[in-house]
């Protein structure tokens, strides 16, 4: 089985993606795409602007933060606003996304073109925070996807209850596989407690009891300081591992998989041995995604062989049954297409690993996780 680990479908961007209006999802955009590493360019001749501190339209990683203007999605993938007269573009996803929608059908028929088996789709707000619209997916290709749930971070601490309830409501009435946590939201509402405080705890032991895994992605915004990166990173990995002793029984997948821009130098990638001190690699219910492509694609052509080196040493600290492959589509076609993902494992990973090993991390560590039938 060939199965995706991380990709995406969504609502139409221009709607209201299961917020209260359209007004509320636009800011979420607005705030996600004006941190995106993606460059900006001109509309009217194409020209990048290398500095874009001053036309951005958030100041910084806070919901607060907006400027007054008239971003929005557009079309065929692009964000546009204007600043002093001037139409700035961002062409956060590829320009196929025509219409700023993805579907679930739209998703199918490039796993079959790709050979993709199953696919797991992921969630962030800035994309929709409907559960309903995920659960919809799933019921019109129920063997081909599954799904995860989706909790406002940002709501849990101060209304535990009803975040318990509408938990228990995705995973058991609207069949979703897992929760998507996304501890950057707390930092964009101003937050100051961490996901992994007592706070949490009656939430995270009302999921705990789901017996259904967890899927955490990196506080990226935390990347954004002008301290020791590396030791931000090692950071973070030592806060899941001591929050998985706590509660030993959650399978946690590290989504995106590690801070890879970090590691790049010009020929490769080097990953320092405080990373994998500091990540939970003994702990056999800890799960990393491999996602190079949407990470590095816009530095490094495909098949990337700068990430296969890296690739073996990942393999032996995890284990491939730890590891994950996932995309990021339909985003990551702005790189590279739906079977170079899979071949840059499939194929260019034979360089460094056995033939068992790349079945497990393209589709045999979900198949299990996720307790599917052979």
């Amino acid at each position: 089985m060939i199965y995706d680990g991380h990709a995406y479908c969504f609502p139409s961007l221009h709607g209201d993606g299961g917020f209260q209006n359209k007004e509320d999802f636009k800011k979420y955009q607005q705030v996600a795409i004006s941190h995106h590493f993606q460059p900006v360019w001109v509309d009217s001749n194409r020209s990048i602007i290398t500095d874009t501190s001053k036309i951005n339209p958030a100041n910084k990683w806070s919901i607060d933060s907006l400027k007054n203007t008239d971003f929005s999605p557009s079309h065929r993938g692009r964000y546009e606003w204007t600043h002093d007269g001037i139409k700035y573009v961002k062409q956060y996803m590829p320009p196929s996304i025509k219409d700023m929608s993805y579907s679930a059908d739209d998703l199918v028929a490039e796993m079959d073109y790709a050979g993709v088996d199953m696919a797991l789709l992921h969630r962030m707000p800035y994309l929709g925070i409907g559960n309903e619209f995920i659960s919809n997916c799933i019921k019109t290709f129920p063997d081909r996807l599954q799904g995860l749930a989706h909790i406002p971070e940002w709501e849990i601490s101060s209304n535990i209850k009803f975040s318990i309830n509408t938990l228990n409501d995705a995973i058991e009435n609207l069949h979703l596989s897992g929760l998507q946590f996304l501890p950057d939201q707390l930092d964009l509402h101003n937050k100051k407690e961490q996901w992994d405080d007592t706070t949490f705890d009656p939430f995270w032991s009302a999921f705990s009891d789901l017996n259904v895994p967890l899927f955490i992605t990196q506080r990226f915004t935390a990347l954004t300081s002008n301290s020791d990166l590396v030791g931000v990173t090692n950071n973070e990995l030592s806060r899941v591992k001591k929050w998985m002793n706590r509660f030993p029984e959650v399978k946690v997948i590290w989504t995106h998989g590690l801070a890879w821009r970090l590691f790049r130098t010009e020929k490769d990638l080097t990953i320092p041995s405080s990373v994998f001190q500091s990540a939970p690699v003994d702990n056999p219910n800890f799960y990393l995604q491999l996602m190079f492509p949407i990470s590095l694609g816009d530095i490094w052509e495909y098949p990337m062989k700068q990430i296969i080196s890296p690739l073996k040493e990942i393999s032996r600290n995890f284990g491939a049954d730890r590891l994950i492959w996932g995309t990021d589509m339909p985003i990551v076609l702005r790189h590279f297409t739906y079977k170079q993902c899979l071949d840059q494992i499939k194929i260019h990973g034979k360089e460094v690993l056995t033939n068992e090993e790349i079945e497990l991390i393209c589709g045999g560590t979900m198949q299990k996780l996720m307790n599917l039938k052979a």
